[in-house]
């Protein structure tokens, strides 16, 4: 086994570690006047509606419904906040799915209105995972968030979720077309990662690529 190979298990062995401590749910913040002190730094999701988030939070964190513990009426619109560690070391911040089509107008402003002015304003914000099903690939709405991100200056990685649904090759042509359109964004991170919340695949490489992003290198 060479170097590299083993140094990244070592950090994802730690990272597993960090996550199968303390993680619980702050609170939800439908304004930024609700939202969290910035004292620790924080990871936020975004995807299109049934993409995947809540599952992914949940293999991340090793529970089975820590994404649900906030999913109350009238809470579909809010950044959602879960604290990571004790002592605390970082916070995941599952942000509103976008994407519906069905919402009224006011509803997709308000979320916009949110959205953006949390990417752009929290400077504890250190990075934001941008969820595509493998099944679809790109859409235009996620195209649009692409955007959003590359003009807030917010670093960002590609996450591809559901890979275990579709065809090995279906997924390799997916995955080439996603990763070949993210180039094209200055915010985007080279690298992408491919996940299956059911059968576990990828989920230790990205809880060392959040734990390295929150806290730096020598975090693990």
């Amino acid at each position: 086994m060479q170097d590299a190979e083993r140094e990244q298990q070592r950090r994802e062995r730690a990272a597993s570690r960090l996550f199968s401590g303390r993680v619980d749910f702050l609170l939800s913040a439908p304004q930024l006047k609700f939202l969290p002190e910035p004292t620790v730094p924080e990871i936020a999701f975004c995807g299109r509606s049934n993409v995947g988030k809540s599952s992914l939070l949940n293999a991340l964190t090793g529970r089975k419904s820590i994404a649900r513990a906030s999913v109350t009426p009238g809470r579909t619109q809010e950044l959602n906040f879960f604290e990571v560690g004790d002592p605390l070391q970082l916070r995941l911040v599952d942000m509103p799915g976008y994407g519906f089509a069905k919402a009224p107008v006011k509803v997709v402003d308000r979320w916009k209105k949110l959205v953006k002015s949390y990417l752009r304003g929290r400077q504890v914000l250190a990075r934001n995972l941008v969820l595509i099903d493998s099944r679809h690939g790109l859409k235009e709405v996620d195209r649009e968030m692409m955007k959003m991100l590359d003009e807030a200056a917010v670093g960002y990685r590609i996450v591809l979720t559901k890979t275990d649904k579709i065809k090995a090759s279906e997924l390799e042509r997916v995955a080439n077309q996603v990763a070949e359109e993210s180039r094209k964004h200055p915010a985007a991170f080279p690298e992408m990662h491919l996940t299956s919340s059911e059968k576990g695949m990828g989920i230790e490489a990205l809880r060392a690529a959040i734990i390295i992003d929150a806290l730096g290198d020598n975090a693990l």
